[in-house]
């Protein structure tokens, strides 16, 4: 989350303040005298300050200090209010629980969150005012909002925003960070907080004005007016000119002249070819008059020369992600909208500029989340020993360890043949017959024995292909023991053929994965588009068939990306996923969930519940150990 500048200024410390005094006039007259010049005073840093009071005792230190600290908040130096608020607690006479705010203050904003909720949790029972009430659940909000659980953040801010209201304080920057958690939230969340106390109702009631109106100028505005009749005087009403009236402005683009850059040369000419089928029929149910379309392999000048044959209303691809580094110094690029077909490094692109992916990386947070829903405590990752293969796996292991301190199993295998042995060594099988062996060896008569796995693996993720995937699952099936429930396996789109399944799906009972509603015909449109495509295109490979669907979300998410990037709750449900922007204007996809079950393919509804971060585990298990 975006930390912004914070002054918490509560009136405690008012009877500290620097004694002045007034020089009396002198009636005497002037006289010249070759006197030496006076300094001006020092002025000194927030640092500066700090430094100075270590060379003091007494009270002399003690107004430093404070003064440092107050400096350290204006010029958000929060390493040096960190130390300022430590010199300070050797202090008695300096307000405890005031001062251990502000340190959790400093360390929040320098992401230190897991200390700060330390001492948060630490000061509730020792809170009595309420302007250290209001701050103190402003701050909790705050950490949890920077972990991306809005939901619970807004539970404290609107404690605060309560507190603030009836004693009449004021939190800096509470009412922004209020309106920014609700826009992470669905309508469906919003409905659901749409209750309890007066202020807390009508900061829902606007956000959900906001997502039903948004881009509609009269009727927001005929809304807002209704909204500010049945709130009198609420907190929300200061920021409606900056924040809510904006989303006038968000009327959605409405292309009818568009330019589409995508392969249509080289290696990658057949996947421009699958593309320009998906453009082609969105475009049977858009409001686009004319597409135009340029081969991204050319040199910048000649894309740009086409670019400039006529003016374009919005402008999709490249596809390949080196080309989308080349376009991007382009004139035509940066002063039309473009819907990129892949992410990129470059920094410093225009507002305008929005990024649409098939990124795998999607699939495997999806994937993550839902076995810390579960509450898997060791997964066992199966990947081939690629560059993508350990790009999927790094990414896993990184997100997974904000969660948990137990590592995950790793097998990269290199081929087929690999997989056995891998397997094998993963699930400590090869050590069990090695035993049975053993035991064998010192009895002359029969031994009846029965191999056993590894007990501590509680769910298998496989990254392979749809061929290594077939591969893998009976190996897995064979050398889980039988006294040991059933791992559950798991898979990545990866492993998903349309064009295998009909008539391979025995091998995969029990199997979930993760896919594209189009792949797995919950096509979501009205259009009877699937029938049409295999009547046009029945010998289509998965690659190409995805591409399809990417293209056709790509005209069809033209008209909901201003709104899909202002409001990261707002989702548009595509033939790719269910599409929303959160960061940086990137396209983020949320897959569908499916089943091999009895030679058939179901979609099924797993929990996929936001996991709570690692440091926020730590502090529930040490307060649940103090009520114990």
């Amino acid at each position: 989350m975006r930390l912004k500048v914070i002054c918490l200024v509560i009136g405690i410390l008012s009877g500290l303040s620097a004694c002045s005094t007034t020089e009396k006039s002198s009636s005497q007259p002037l006289v010249v005298q070759n006197k030496p010049q006076t300094q001006a005073p020092e002025v000194l840093d927030a640092e500066g300050l700090l430094n100075k009071a270590r060379t003091k005792e007494g009270a002399s230190r003690i107004q430093l200090l404070y003064s440092a600290r107050e400096s350290a908040i204006t010029e958000q130096n929060w390493p040096i209010l960190e130390q300022a608020c430590l010199a300070l607690e050797r202090n008695e006479s300096v307000d405890y629980v005031q001062n251990k705010l502000y340190i959790a203050l400093a360390r929040t904003e320098q992401n230190n969150y897991g200390t700060a909720l330390n001492i948060l949790k630490a000061l509730t029972s020792r809170l009595s005012l309420p302007e250290h009430k209001a701050w103190h659940q402003y701050l909790m909000g705050r950490i949890y909002a920077s972990q991306g659980m809005p939901k619970k953040a807004l539970t404290y801010y609107f404690q605060a925003a309560d507190i603030s209201f009836a004693d009449n304080i004021s939190v800096a920057n509470l009412n922004d960070e209020i309106w920014q958690a609700l826009q992470q939230l669905s309508s469906y969340a919003l409905e659901r907080f749409d209750k309890g106390t007066v202020i807390q109702r009508g900061w829902i009631k606007l956000a959900k004005y906001q997502q039903i109106y948004i881009g509609s100028g009269v009727q927001l505005h005929q809304a807002l007016n209704n909204w500010q009749r049945r709130f009198v005087n609420h907190p929300a009403t200061y920021i409606l000119p900056k924040k809510v009236q904006n989303s006038v402005s968000l009327a959605p683009y409405h292309a009818k002249r568009i330019a589409v850059l995508l392969p249509q040369s080289g290696s990658s000419k057949r996947l421009g070819s699958a593309l320009k089928n998906g453009f082609l029929a969105a475009m049977d149910h858009s409001e686009i008059e004319e597409i135009t379309f340029i081969d991204e392999q050319l040199g910048l000048e000649d894309i740009e020369k086409q670019l400039a044959a006529q003016p374009f209303d919005f402008i999709i691809g490249p596809l390949l992600k080196d080309n989308i580094e080349k376009v991007s110094t382009s004139s035509a690029i940066q002063s039309t909208p473009t819907l990129h077909l892949n992410n990129s490094d470059t920094a410093n692109l225009s507002p305008e500029q929005y990024f649409f992916a098939l990124n795998p990386e999607h699939e495997v947070e999806q994937a993550m989340v839902h076995f810390l829903a579960q509450q898997y405590q060791k997964p066992m990752l199966l990947a081939p020993d690629t560059l993508s293969g350990l790009r999927l796996v790094n990414h896993f292991k990184n997100q997974w360890q904000k969660y948990s301190l137990i590592e995950p199993e790793v097998g990269l295998y290199t081929d087929s043949k690999d997989m056995a042995k891998v397997v094998a060594n993963l699930l400590e099988v090869d050590a069990s017959k090695s035993r049975i062996k053993t035991v064998k060896s010192l009895f002359r008569k029969e031994v009846e024995s029965e191999t056993r796995s590894r007990m501590d693996i509680d769910v298998i993720y496989i990254l392979g292909d749809a061929i290594e995937t077939r591969l893998l699952k009976p190996y897995l099936d064979v050398n889980v023991s039988t006294f040991a429930d059933r791992i559950p396996l798991y898979a990545s789109s990866r492993s998903y053929s349309k064009r295998m399944d009909h008539t391979d799906k025995g091998d995969l009972e029990g199997l979930y994965f993760t896919e594209q509603p189009w792949m797995l015909n919950k096509s979501v449109d009205s259009f009877n588009l699937r029938t049409q495509y295999n009547q046009l295109w029945p010998e289509q490979a998965d690659i190409e068939q995805r591409l399809f669907a990417m293209a056709f979300d790509a005209v069809q998410l033209i008209p909901e990306l201003k709104q899909l990037s202002k409001i990261p709750g707002k989702a548009y449900s595509g033939l790719t996923g269910r599409l929303s922007i959160k960061d940086n204007n990137i396209v983020e996809r949320r897959l569908e969930w499916a089943q091999y079950k009895q030679k058939q393919i179901q979609l099924v509804q797993l929990n996929e519940q936001q996991p709570t971060p690692l440091f926020m585990q730590n502090q529930n298990r040490f307060q649940d150990n103090l009520r114990d």
